[in-house]
């Protein structure tokens, strides 16, 4: 019998750890969900075989997570809940369940239930659907231009060897593919997957969210709260965005890779966790070391592997292919049978640049299937001409193209913010006589970032083309 998956919706980080660490042990693929936008992330990954639902004592979020599994309709599978009590005010709920079960409860309880409500009915639906696995591979096989296929060789590779990995690239271009493919063919993959998007969250709550808190840590926390490294223990955790973790973070992270073990907030105790960190950006994290608003010592901890994704322009023989697995997977999701792309718009389509990269095509594909817009009349895009520029297609009204031709205003505030850097430096070489060590400390920046800005800037070859004039 092919592996079943499990979602399991608890709240709480440490009952939710131990639900998880049970059901595994009994064979179980399982996915934890807290809130209702990691449901709907699950959810939005694959179908479950049954969905295992605490209620909880707090009625309102409970609410919440059962209209999440509302809207997902069957790929919850069956809903096997949690109570209190028997008379616990959801015990009644107007939903439906295929068990109600109530605390305290033990997995030999639990059991019985899902045999008795999961397995028939997995056998009346007959094959499974895809689950992540088969996606993984699936979307793996899409890769045929040469960068990616190099790129699903390292990524074979480093599954082997239980070391960190860097991943870097574009926005869009599949970081979290390429860090779930690494899980996947690791002998880690029985474990957990735990991503953690670094940038989404301001320091002291992603502290928190990694690394957890006890009781009474700070105002507000009234229970103990299990963070995404003990979460992650003996699987993988994936630290997307990582350029944009502050500088206190980065020291605190360095310590966990370097000795397996950290304390949460306002713990005393020191925990050990058995955990494989995997790293994206779309961000020059050596530019940033240069800097210095990245330790260097942490890139070099977590660029042991280096998996670089390029841009779908530089891939653009998969586009075709990625257009007929985008149809076929969403004309079936948004009960579109029959929807197809002519060839002409797909060729279209393969022209364009993308700078939002897959993710762009992905969404694109979806609006016309929503709209059900084959020939994309009502759809804006903007094509690649022979001379390289991209004028506007015949549907696109001339004020988008000039809104989109026009750089932003934080594109200005950008190139001003370098013609003044570059002005600044260029003007204290010449008060030191290029002696880049006075220099630096004038600037208050060190060495290396200036050896850094002064190659960026082309200071370097534009003295070494005056001096050979003169």
């Amino acid at each position: 019998m092919a592996e079943q998956r499990a979602l399991v919706v608890e709240p709480s980080a440490a009952t939710q750890l131990g639900l998880l660490g049970l059901l595994r042990a009994r064979g179980y693929e399982c996915v934890g969900a807290s809130s209702p936008q990691e449901v709907l992330e699950a959810l939005a990954d694959g179908d479950f075989n049954f969905t295992l639902l605490d209620l909880g004592d707090d009625g309102a979020a409970s609410k919440e997570l059962v209209e999440c599994l509302k809207l997902a309709d069957h790929n919850a599978g069956p809903i096997i809940a949690i109570a209190n009590r028997p008379d616990d005010s959801f015990a009644t709920a107007p939903f439906e369940v295929a068990a109600m079960l109530y605390k305290p409860l033990t997995l030999d309880e639990l059991q019985p239930a899902i045999d008795k409500f999961v397995r028939p009915q997995a056998e009346m639906l007959g094959p499974a659907p895809e689950q992540p696995a088969g996606r993984i591979r699936r979307e793996m096989e899409l890769w045929c231009s040469s960068k990616m296929l190099e790129a699903r060789q390292i990524i074979r590779e480093a599954a082997r060897v239980d070391v960190t990995v860097l991943i870097t690239g574009e926005t869009g271009t599949g970081k979290e593919l390429v860090a779930r493919a690494i899980h996947h063919f690791s002998v880690r993959r029985a474990g957990a997957f735990v991503k953690v998007n670094c940038a989404a969250m301001p320091r002291e709550l992603l502290e928190s969210e990694l690394f957890g808190y006890e009781r009474g840590a700070f105002t507000g926390a009234h229970k103990l709260k299990i963070g995404k490294f003990e979460a992650a223990n003996r699987g993988t955790i994936f630290l997307d965005e990582i350029g944009d973790l502050h500088p206190a973070l980065q020291a605190k992270l360095l310590h966990v890779l370097q000795d397996g073990e950290f304390s949460r907030i306002g713990g005393k105790s020191t925990l050990s966790v058995d955990v494989r960190v995997l790293a994206a950006t779309n961000q020059d994290l050596e530019r940033a070391v240069a800097e210095g608003r990245f330790r260097e010592d942490l890139f070099y901890r977590l660029n042991v592997i280096h998996v670089l994704v390029p841009p779908l322009r530089e891939r653009t023989t998969e586009i075709p292919h990625l257009v007929n697995y985008f149809v076929e997977r969403y004309s079936k999701l948004y009960r579109r049978d029959g929807f197809a792309v002519p060839p002409s718009v797909v060729e279209r389509l393969t022209r364009h640049r993308y700078p939002g990269n897959v993710r762009e095509l992905e969404n694109l594909i979806k609006r016309m299937i929503v709209l059900d817009d084959p020939f994309m009349t009502r759809i804006p895009l903007r094509e690649a001409a022979s001379n390289g520029e991209l004028p506007a297609s015949p549907a696109s009204p001339p004020e988008f193209v000039r809104t989109i031709e026009e750089p932003s205003l934080k594109e200005i505030g950008r190139r001003a913010s370098q013609a003044a850097e570059r002005e600044a430096i260029a003007k204290t070489l010449e008060q030191t006589g290029w002696n880049r060590v006075r220099a630096a400390r004038a600037l208050r920046i060190s060495y290396r970032a200036l050896l850094y800005k002064i190659k960026q800037a082309g200071l370097d070859a534009e003295r070494s083309t005056t001096r050979t004039a003169l």
